[in-house]
């Protein structure tokens, strides 16, 4: 960003606050603003219009200059370094937080960090579009570092998502094409045996498509001036907050979204398969034939990639588990390359994660086995986008910080697959039933 078109930046904002502060006082007030408050606001507003068009003028100047190359040749030039700190200047979250509350205090100086990145990363120009770069115009761009933070938060130990196959896409949607033949299946790609001088047996493939759209995960977060008063609070808290939330929405979606304006859940599309308890079983009990099972109903290779996922109160059940004289839960983390996979531990070989996802003990579903390799997500390059707004709340003296997550998700597989050879049918999404 220029010099001069931070400076007018810069100007426009104090001329906002100037006009904000003395309609906030005729609305303290209840009352109509005098013939003097009204020719004090219109010169106001004609000095904006004046700094917008400065500010559109510079933005046209500087975009003419980059296309055509004379930026390199017209002398040297003052650049912030700042913009190319991911933290825009600031050392945590909580300092931001609190130079965005102290920007709306009438006779308090703007933080000049808060204009860094105004013409980039998608935020808009103050004049034009949205204004998404201007406080008082609609927020401020919230540093792409503390955006990634929240990301990193919300990719904690209990997180599905990154068991799924995603994708990373920078448009709203990718369609994806699937195949959900068998090799002893009796259509799609087959090969036979060439009998002497016989005549080939031609095949085809058989195509599906399947598209994703990006849906719309927010959290919108008025914060009280209280806590904005304290920056420390607002950077363990408030993230931590957002990311916890965040990550129990996309976990419940990955695993039984209805698909309605969210992800179509692995459980809720129709090839779960649900394992019945043993003939004669007790209620309120676990058997390792349970699980055993559950086991064999999956496709071959998705044993490797497959994890258990249980409820809390299931775990007591477990630990009485046994083939022999050999347990068959090792609450034990599993650590593999040096990284804990599975606080939990493992059961009959594979991670256990312990979630309020799954049913309580002995209802169905409260024992999954799953290999989310099977289901499909996509989620916007870049992870988080967050923004903030002064005035959304301003009557109630509170601050909006609004963090959106978008992403969607589906099976690749639509029905449980078919064997060569028996009835049993097989799928990566294993539920026990109801005992």
């Amino acid at each position: 960003m220029s010099k001069q078109l931070r400076e007018h930046q810069a100007r426009k904002t104090a001329l906002v606050k100037e006009a904000r502060a003395l309609t906030d006082l005729v609305a303290s007030q209840d009352r109509d603003m005098t013939d003097e408050e009204v020719t004090v606001f219109e010169a106001l507003r004609a000095r904006i219009d004046a700094a917008s068009t400065a500010i559109d003028r510079e933005a046209a100047l500087i975009a003419d200059e980059s296309r055509i190359g004379l930026a390199t040749i017209a002398g040297p030039s003052v650049s912030d370094n700042r913009e190319l700190d991911p933290l825009h200047g600031f050392r945590t979250a909580g300092e931001f937080m609190q130079a965005v509350y102290q920007a709306e205090k009438p006779g308090k100086s703007l933080d000049e960090r808060l204009l860094i990145g105004g013409g980039s990363r998608g935020a808009a120009l103050p004049g034009s579009f949205s204004n998404e770069s201007s406080g008082q115009d609609g927020g401020f761009l919230v540093p792409p570092q503390f955006s990634q933070e929240i990301f990193k938060l919300s990719l904690g130990e209990d997180s599905l998502l990154p068991l799924t196959d995603n994708v990373e896409i920078t448009g709203n949607s990718m369609a994806f094409p699937k195949d959900e033949t068998t090799p002893w299946g009796t259509n799609g790609i087959r090969a036979y045996w060439q009998g002497e001088a016989g005549a080939a047996v031609a095949t085809k493939p058989v195509l599906g498509l399947s598209t994703l759209r990006l849906k719309k995960l927010m959290a919108l977060v008025p914060t009280t001036d209280e806590l904005l008063d304290d920056a420390n609070a607002l950077t363990s808290y408030l993230p931590e907050k957002v990311a916890l939330s965040i990550r129990w929405k996309t976990n419940e979606s990955i695993l039984f979204g209805a698909g309605n304006g969210v992800p179509v859940g692995a459980l809720s599309a129709g090839a779960t398969i649900t394992v019945a308890k043993e003939s004669g079983q007790a209620t309120q009990t676990l058997v390792p034939q349970n699980l055993a099972k559950m086991i064999s109903r999956l496709p071959a290779g998705s044993f490797a990639n497959s994890v258990w996922i249980v409820n809390n109160d299931v775990l007591p059940a477990l630990f009485t588990l046994t083939l022999g004289n050999y347990p068959i839960y090792i609450p034990t983390g599993l650590t593999v390359g040096g990284m804990q996979v599975s606080p939990y531990g493992t059961l009959l070989g594979r991670p256990v994660f312990v979630s309020q996802h799954a049913n309580t003990f002995s209802a169905q579903g409260d024992i999954l086995l799953v290999d989310l390799k099977y289901y499909q997500t996509i989620t916007k390059a870049g992870g988080m986008q967050t923004a903030t707004s002064m005035h959304l709340y301003f009557d109630a003296d509170l601050t909006a910080f609004r963090t959106t997550f978008r992403m969607d998700g589906q099976s690749k597989i639509t029905t449980p697959i078919a064997p060569a050879k028996g009835s049993t049918t097989m799928s990566p999404f294993i539920q026990l039933g109801a005992r």
